[in-house]
């Protein structure tokens, strides 16, 4: 180590030890070495002057760490002794909480978003931040916030992310779901149902549903909503896919009445009018079926859940094998293990979507509800590539 090292490395010890003199952590706070200003910075002894010199450093990561150490004190700075020092960290805080540096504003978000004895007004700064990575923990987390607070949020929104922010919120209230009700944010909505300690009321969650035609993405958390009035339950029976419909009528806490009504819908689906004009076929005229779509370019996903709503589950599974280009024993194999992931990975050889793959699993393989694989977050398949082959590995060795 060079002589210049070694003497920095000292005053970095010496910036970071309690032990060290006050007048030498504050002439430390000026020192050329961001490293040594940076362990001054974290030193719990610092002295007054040095920490103003820090609040004004020149290097935002000096900057981010003071306000990252100064934020953690708050909780314990009660009491009459610690009035003083209490009020010279807010004052510090509330000076560092509007810096330039989105790196030292986000270091306080993060120390205090869930800190209930955060002050109001940093706090609030906070929750109004333009940056949303900064302002959204806030607004999602803080016990501070009040609803009129989250109210004036929603009216005059700081970020894009506001809204969503705040009905992500743990047990929002009843007032502040109307205005997200009332609003035009369609993934603020869809993150509102999806929220299941929110109070939604009857009314709003009825306004909803009679919006929801335009809103595919509200139907599965709306499905599953904690609570939902018969009203609201048959409204749903009449615009969700096949898929959720099955969800719809499983759920527990419905009147036996309801739940009856809701499986004959269901059952009228599948098995319906269309499956009277279309009727289902044997194996190889499947197959033929299957292979004359194809040479006409007709054998599409759009096709395919039309087969699916008239209940024609043969033909379906044909257009599985000859999409997939797999025998059709590979088809009813995994209908026979009821595997959601094989039917799953069917479809995806097949080269249809996910969307296609819930009601393959439902009528196709039989499964109920509960075991039914939805789609990922963002729509696609939940499954890895590689767990897929896999799963086509194991269907074609097992077929033979």
């Amino acid at each position: 180590m060079s002589p210049a090292s070694a003497e920095e490395a000292l005053r970095v010890r010496q910036g970071a030890s309690p032990a060290t003199s006050p007048e030498l952590l504050a002439t430390l706070a000026e020192d050329v070495s961001v490293t040594v200003r940076a362990a001054l910075a974290l030193n719990p002894a610092t002295p007054p002057r040095a920490i103003e010199l820090l609040a004004r450093d020149a290097d935002e990561r000096v900057r981010a760490l003071l306000a990252r150490r100064l934020a953690g004190l708050l909780p314990d700075l009660s009491g009459d002794e610690s009035r003083r020092m209490q009020d010279r960290a807010v004052a510090l805080l509330t000076r560092l909480v509007a810096d330039h540096a989105e790196l030292v504003r986000a270091a306080i978000a993060d120390v205090v978003k869930e800190m209930p004895g955060a002050p109001r007004e940093l706090i609030l700064r906070l929750a109004r931040d333009c940056v949303a990575s900064i302002s959204e923990p806030v607004i999602r987390l803080s016990p501070v916030l009040t609803d009129a607070d989250l109210l004036a949020l929603l009216d005059s929104p700081p970020s894009a992310a506001t809204a969503s922010a705040v009905a992500r919120r743990p047990d929002l209230s009843a007032a502040v779901a109307d205005a997200l009700v009332a609003g035009e944010d369609s993934a603020a909505i869809r993150a509102l149902l999806e929220n299941q300690s929110a109070q939604i009321r009857e009314a709003a969650l009825d306004a909803l549903i009679a919006r929801a035609p335009a809103h595919e993405d509200w139907h599965a958390p709306l499905v599953r909503r904690p609570e939902l009035s018969p009203r609201a339950a048959r409204a749903l029976a009449e615009i969700v896919a096949t898929g959720l419909l099955e969800v719809l009528a499983a759920r527990a806490d419905l009147d036996p009445g309801l739940a009856a009504e809701l499986r004959a819908r269901l059952r009228a689906r599948l098995c319906g009018p269309c499956a009277v004009l279309q009727k289902d076929l044997g194996t190889e005229e499947a197959l033929v079926e299957a292979h004359r779509l194809r040479a006409a370019h007709q054998l599409t996903e759009a096709a395919l859940l039309e087969a699916l709503r008239a209940g024609r589950a043969r033909v379906a599974a044909a257009m599985l094998a000859v999409a997939g280009t797999v025998p059709m024993i590979m088809i009813d194999r995994a209908a026979a293990l009821r595997s959601a992931k094989a039917l799953v990975s069917l479809v995806w050889n097949a080269g249809f979507s996910m969307a296609a793959a819930v009601p393959v699993q439902s009528l196709i393989g039989h499964i109920p509800p509960a075991g039914l694989m939805e789609p990922a977050a963002d729509g696609g398949f939940p499954l890895t590539l590689e767990e897929m082959r896999w799963q086509l590995t194991f269907l074609r060795q097992t077929a033979r």
